[in-house]
């Protein structure tokens, strides 16, 4: 619907039991509403809405599809928690009407002035001292539509304050002593920056062989070897074409500098969202269905006539321009390419981001300056031709494959159970036969040919693909696991499995782990060993490649039983907090963040503490909680790791 805008927020207030509380929308609603309680369990919820003169309230929450749907679902409540659930419906005492309107044939509308409204709520468990909510509410000028959600906070009188966990260490719990032993782990802002480059820079090479920039390499060449008036000139245009293409995606990764200003933890909210990763899901099965030649992706076709028309300008700014088209025409194959950069290194922030656009911009840029400035290569080119739509076929495969990984990621982090380890490496098996099957010639996708001759070349990547194939069926089997440490960090982890044994973690260290961190305080005083925190995420590469690559070194298992108490705390675990330890944070940058789920917790606790927001790290403390070396990160030489932990514990002794 054309008129559905954009969701207007009004700062909404309220104050305790039995006063009215405000909520204002400085230009369309006013909200004035109080909270009482039945019993210890029940409230009342009586509010008014007033819309500005002239605007009109619907009985409804949904925008229609079409202008003969009819409105009928009142305005209400969303409520934050789970344990809240609304008694019978809400109660208004001038209700909607049902009359053809200006926007819709059929709407129930409320009358003009002030609409009144009772809701009855039940709180089930812990209740806490205040709620938040959200109103859902629709309303109409002329033909002007507006869907509002109503941020709305409610103060409980019979509620408690729920019991805080206690975020920041002693003082001198995150000073490490004097001559501490490992390198300190960096903010994560330039996280293995040289190798997020290459990464890019490998993604931008494979954008290279694609059908829609390929054959964009002798044309744009030839276009400007003809219109420059001599050699150097030409040198001179192709050079600040690189460079044009060059910033361009560097530019495209400056929005994620600034929301990682608002919250160092964001890249990892995002990288672990679970809905994120399921749209990522969606969108690389809609990228691979493309790639394989069902359907082409295309930007808005006025997007690019509009940035063509500007690279006749001339000099600078035709050539920015030029350089502008070529990334928009180019999207249908460079797309999924970096969007495959883009979720892999959220992680490491925004700086990561920036390095791996980087290098994909460089790569892309590379050959169109290096064919400006020496026209005769381009007699080397291979011709376009059918090995540019192999190259694309291949690459829907992998992307298919990605896919998958997204949506293990989303089902790692909720718990949800249908992508265990071995139907994530059956379905890659799959896949990796059908990729054999096509480069064999017996699986056609479209705009192939039966019968075609098939290369030499895709007969052995065709052997290559059958024998990565039969790898991943054999290390489905827990005792054939050995087999897939290449492949770490992408399939669930071992103890994520079907066939893994509940007691078992498959990770090397099967003694002394737990998830708690108060517990493993009590366990270290107890037992008098060290604490080993592992900061991890169910979603993280890294820490998968260090538990079952370094952490299942005979060396390294033996000394974590024997020294240590390790509890691993993942960050991104969204299962929610009971009620009652839900609560608000002021972080020590004066940044307030509600703590409702597990992985808030822990992330909130990793950052304030330790001044990191990337996984894995590992923090070696003495039972009293004071630090014993610096933390470090990804450490994958395993005889490194161990020295780490032998100097913490020595530190730790008198």
């Amino acid at each position: 619907m054309n008129n559905l805008l954009r969701v207007l927020l009004a700062s909404v207030f309220f104050i305790l039991f039995g006063s009215p509380a405000f909520a204002q929308n400085d230009s369309l609603v006013k909200v004035i509403a109080t909270v009482k309680p039945i019993n210890d369990i029940t409230y009342q919820v009586q509010y008014t809405i007033q819309a500005k003169e002239g605007w009109r309230v619907f009985g409804t929450t949904l925008a229609p599809a079409s202008k003969t749907d009819t409105l009928t679902t009142a305005p209400h409540f969303l409520f934050s928690l789970e344990t809240i659930k609304a008694k019978g419906a809400t109660s208004f005492t001038n209700a909607a009407s049902n009359q053809k309107d200006e926007l819709f044939d059929n709407a129930f509308v409320f009358p003009a002035g002030a609409i009144k409204a009772t809701d009855t709520i039940t709180i089930f468990g812990f209740q806490p001292d205040s709620v938040k909510a959200k109103l859902l509410i629709s309303i109409a000028k002329g033909n002007e539509f507006y869907q509002q959600e109503l941020p709305v906070n409610f103060f409980l009188a019979n509620g408690k304050k729920a019991l805080a966990f206690q975020i920041q260490l002693p003082a001198t719990a995150t000073i490490p002593p004097t001559g501490a032993c490992g390198e300190a782990a960096n903010d994560g802002k330039n996280t293995s920056g040289w190798s997020v480059f290459i990464l890019g820079l490998l993604g931008g090479l494979i954008a290279l062989i694609t059908p829609c920039v390929f054959p964009m390499i002798p044309v744009t060449v030839s276009f400007f070897t003809k219109r420059s008036k001599n050699r150097k000139q030409g040198i001179k245009n192709g050079l600040l074409y690189g460079l044009s293409i060059f910033l361009i995606y560097v530019l495209a990764s400056l929005p994620f500098h600034i929301a990682g200003n608002v919250q160092p933890e964001i890249f990892n909210s995002i990288a672990t969202s679970p809905i994120l990763n399921i749209i990522f899901f969606v969108i690389f099965i809609f990228f691979s269905i493309s790639f394989f030649g069902y359907f082409e992706i295309t930007l808005p076709s006025g997007i690019a006539n509009k940035a063509d028309s500007k690279s006749g300008l001339g000099s600078l700014g035709g050539i920015f321009f030029m350089a502008i088209t070529l990334a928009i025409v180019s999207f249908s194959c460079t797309g999924p390419i970096l969007g495959t950069l883009l979720v892999g290194s959220l992680q490491g922030g925004a700086w990561a981001l920036t390095y791996g656009m980087a290098g994909f911009g460089f790569a892309l840029a590379l050959p169109f300056t290096l064919f400006a400035i020496f026209p005769q290569w381009l007699q080397s080119l291979p011709k376009s031709g059918g090995w540019l739509d192999t190259v694309k076929k291949v690459l829907a495969f992998l992307e298919l494959a990605l896919a998958f990984k997204f949506l293990s990621n989303a089902d790692l982090v909720q718990h949800w159970g249908l992508l265990k380890r071995e139907v994530f490496l059956g379905l890659w098996a799959v896949i990796s036969i059908g990729l054999a099957l096509y480069l064999r010639g017996i699986l056609l996708l479209p705009h192939d040919v039966k019968g075609s001759k098939i290369s030499r070349v895709r007969k052995i990547f065709s052997d290559l693909t059958i024998v990565f194939s039969l790898i991943l069926i054999a290390g489905i089997f827990p005792k054939n696991a050995y087999l897939l440490k290449f492949l770490s960090g992408f399939p669930p982890p071992s103890s994520y499995s079907i066939l893994a044994k509940p007691t078992d973690d498959n990770r090397g260290v099967h003694a002394n782990v737990v998830n708690d961190y108060a517990k493993a305080l009590v366990l270290a005083r107890e037992q008098n060993k060290t604490i080993l925190i592992d900061f991890t995420g169910w979603a993280c590469v890294n820490c998968r490649k260090m538990e079952e690559n370094v952490w299942t070194d005979p060396a390294v298992a033996t000394y974590i039983k024997e020294n240590f108490i390790l509890v691993s705390l993942y960050v991104d675990d969204k299962e929610m907090l009971p009620v009652e330890k839900r609560f608000k944070y002021i972080s020590k940058a004066g940044i307030e963040k509600d703590i409702n789920s597990v992985g808030d917790l822990w992330a909130t606790f990793q950052a304030e503490n330790f001044n990191q927001v990337t996984q894995p790290l590992y923090v070696v403390m003495s039972p009293d909680q004071n630090l014993l070396s610096n933390p470090v990160g990804y450490t994958p030489d395993a005889q490194v790791y161990l020295q780490w932990l032998q100097c913490g514990v020595a530190k730790g002794k008198p």
